[in-house]
């Protein structure tokens, strides 16, 4: 079975518009640079017809990665979500119980995650340790500065 890849609109959107300058500008200027340095002559020993073959070989398997994910994306429109459990798309207000500071954060797609944004991958800790909590639920997560425990304090959708 195909395990889907969970993304907003817009990571889903993100990944088509990477995909497409792949295609339409980076592999024309990497075909532009294994062309001109087939013209200096002697591949044997031609630095740059290897590292123009070598960021061929990268860029074709990034776009078949992309491609991969776009055939087993899921979108999910965050607005579309209701509840009162922590879930893809939800924005969470969490205490950390330590400090007693509050956070934020949006469970979001493994691309999509962005910690100027405020948004975490689905796939990660925090994550995981707080989807189908509620609000008033403590739950604790292991991260690589040792155990820390949370409160969800709100759940957003949209």
């Amino acid at each position: 079975m195909v395990e889907k890849a969970p993304m907003t609109p817009e990571g889903y959107q993100a990944l088509k518009v990477e995909l497409k300058r792949c295609k339409t500008e980076d592999r024309p200027r990497i075909i532009h640079d294994i062309e001109t340095a087939l013209d200096h002559g002697d591949l044997s020993e031609n630095a740059e017809y290897d590292a123009a073959k070598e960021a061929q070989q990268q860029l074709d398997q990034k776009m078949k990665e992309i491609e991969d994910k776009l055939s087993r994306a899921q979108v999910i429109r965050p607005e579309d979500v209701k509840g009162d459990h922590v879930v893809f798309g939800a924005r969470v207000v969490l205490t950390r119980l330590d400090n007693d500071a509050q956070v934020s954060y949006q469970i979001v797609g493994e691309d999509e995650a962005s910690r100027a944004q405020k948004k975490i991958s689905v796939l990660s800790p925090l994550a995981r340790a707080m989807i189908g909590k509620s609000i008033g639920d403590l739950f604790v997560v292991q991260t690589p500065g040792g155990e820390q425990e949370y409160a969800v304090e709100e759940i957003h959708f949209g």
